[in-house]
């Protein structure tokens, strides 16, 4: 099986990568438009900021790619929140596969919430629904890194709760996205990408 991971200006690509040795998979960290088209998965992570990465995806021609993708193609945490139509993050056009905006963490002067943004950590998904929690146990625990997030919407496959609730995976057709780092959530986040390889 070819795995085809989007090389763009994004960091935590490398650990995507080891995530899949330790499942017995060779990814391809590739920024060329045909690997990507050829490859039986495609996957779309990234830790960085959205306007960059946005301007980087259309100097490479990458966001057509991406949007016109027929094979599974999972976006991680940045990943995902660039499947969306619009980010608050540098008031960033998206790619607009998913309808969702993408908002900032609402923190007021002198919470007492103990809230702070970026959420860092461990935090439980729950509702979840399809292929890409097979076998997976509600309210288990998955990595998070983030300041923002996906608002709930129709495609939504999961949802988390951190100073509100939000979405924190969604599907669409073959397009799937999680907020959290699976790659960094031990037994349960090799889980989800074995259902993703498995797809």
């Amino acid at each position: 099986m070819k795995v085809a991971i989007i090389k763009y200006n994004a960091g935590n690509v490398q650990s995507v990568l080891f995530a899949l040795e330790r499942i017995g998979v060779n990814g391809l960290l590739t920024d060329n438009p045909q690997e990507i088209i050829s490859a039986d998965k495609v996957i779309f992570p990234g830790v960085g900021e959205a306007s960059g990465a946005m301007k980087f995806l259309k100097e490479k021609k990458l966001d057509a790619v991406i949007k016109d993708l027929k094979q599974p193609t999972l976006g991680i945490c940045l990943g995902m929140q660039l499947m969306c139509k619009h980010s608050e993050e540098g008031a960033t056009e998206c790619l607009g596969i998913i309808d969702p905006a993408v908002c900032r963490f609402p923190l007021k002067k002198g919470d007492k919430g103990g809230f702070k943004v970026p959420q860092i950590g461990w935090n439980n998904i729950s509702n979840l629904k399809g292929k890409l929690f097979e076998g997976i146990p509600e309210n288990s625990f998955m990595y998070f890194v983030h300041s923002y997030f996906v608002q709930q919407n129709t495609n939504s496959v999961a949802s988390t709760n951190y100073i509100l609730d939000y979405c924190s995976a969604m599907q669409k057709e073959n397009f799937y996205a999680v907020q959290f780092h699976p790659e960094k959530s031990s037994d349960a986040g090799e889980k989800v990408l074995l259902n993703f390889l498995n797809l």
